[in-house]
């Protein structure tokens, strides 16, 4: 079996199939490197949800219940914790957004998951280090955050451990492999091995912000709000805080900008006043694979080709159904929470390969 692509997704999916028994050989030109190097880790599908994505809300639910068991699974192969916080707090500075998140509350209470909704004063209570311009808040108590390195690590130790032999190199063509399976993780290049597939680039922007002597401990929970009309959210890690994320259709650029860097400590410094006093690590950009309804490709696109790409800005939220998504396709079976997920619904009929 082949796997192309060696982002967080092929290197799961090449992990947990080797150790079902398959024969695994990875190609990346540079594993690790993509996209999930400059994620966020949140595990935030509740947070997120809006009326009329019930889709997306019903598999990244199905997804988070999955990720206990796949982190503890790494942490017996490994000895290594992925996850860097329990919880997730999403926050109003206006009225518009405090009508936002009461929407969102009563949404998906209605699909049978719980958020609470917190007044000022027990956003603070929560949260002492938060603006004392937020005006609510909404706890996603379920919701989870993972280190995306630690979490690329790990997952490519465990690969390599159980057998799966990694090729540094690219494919130009899917023919050139000689492997009975294939599957095709190959991020924002996936529609140039497979023509027709509706997968692009979308640029995002993160900021890697490191805790120095005297600065304030960050949240203890992801937190998450609009800022003048931008999404921003922080995501603690072990030594500071995650700030992300820049969202633009901007081809195939991975540039950070200006005004990207600008736009993020600005709103990221409404939320945490205290945030100008850490150091600025680093900075980054990543290509998110994209689908034209903002939900993954999971499927089979020929006898001897399945599909994991599309994940856009959920790739790490997504990681253990998909994997249990291909693993039962390679057994010749089917899962159906990833139903959704079939690229089938886009009807592609360009270049299908044997």
């Amino acid at each position: 079996m082949a796997v192309v692509g060696g982002g967080v997704i092929g290197l799961s999916i090449a992990w947990r199939a080797a150790q079902t028994g398959w024969q695994v050989t990875l190609f990346d030109p540079a594993p690790g490197s993509g996209a999930s190097s400059v994620a966020g880790g949140m595990l935030a599908p509740l947070s997120e949800g809006w009326p009329g994505e019930e889709a997306t809300l019903e598999l990244g639910a199905a997804s988070l219940a999955r990720w206990p068991e796949f982190a503890d699974r790494i942490a017996a192969v490994t000895g290594r914790s992925v996850f860097t916080a329990k919880g997730s707090l999403s926050v109003a500075i206006d009225a518009a957004d405090a009508a936002d998140l009461h929407t969102v509350a009563e949404w998906v209470g209605a699909q049978g998951y719980h958020l609470e909704v917190l007044s000022r004063a027990q956003v603070r209570e929560a949260e002492p280090s938060l603006s004392r311009s937020v005006r609510l808040g909404l706890s996603a108590p379920s919701e989870l955050a993972v280190d995306n390195r630690a979490l690329l690590d790990a997952v490519r130790s465990a690969a390599v451990d159980a057998g799966v032999e990694i090729v540094e190199r690219a494919v130009a063509d899917l023919d050139e492999l000689v492997a009975d399976q294939i599957v095709l993780a190959a991020g924002d290049r996936t529609a140039t091995l497979w023509p027709g597939l509706p997968v692009r680039a979308v640029k995002g922007e993160i900021l890697r912000l490191r805790s120095r002597p005297g600065t304030e401990p960050p949240p203890s929970r992801v937190v998450r709000a609009r800022v003048h009309g931008r999404p921003v959210y922080l995501v603690p890690r072990g030594d500071g805080i995650v700030v992300g994320a820049t969202q633009y259709e901007s081809g195939r650029d991975t540039q950070v900008t200006v005004a990207g860097v600008r736009d993020l400590l600005a709103d990221a410094q409404t939320l945490l006043p205290s945030i100008g006093e850490y150091e600025l690590a680093e900075c980054g950009a990543g290509l998110r694979p994209m689908s034209p309804d903002n939900l993954p490709l999971i499927g089979r696109l020929s006898e001897r080709v399945v599909v994991a790409s599309g994940h856009g800005r959920n790739g790490i939220l997504l990681v253990p159904i998909t994997v249990d998504a291909i693993l039962a396709l390679l057994d010749g079976t089917t899962l159906v929470e990833v139903k959704c997920a079939d690229p089938e619904r886009f009807n592609h009929d360009a270049g299908a390969k044997q």
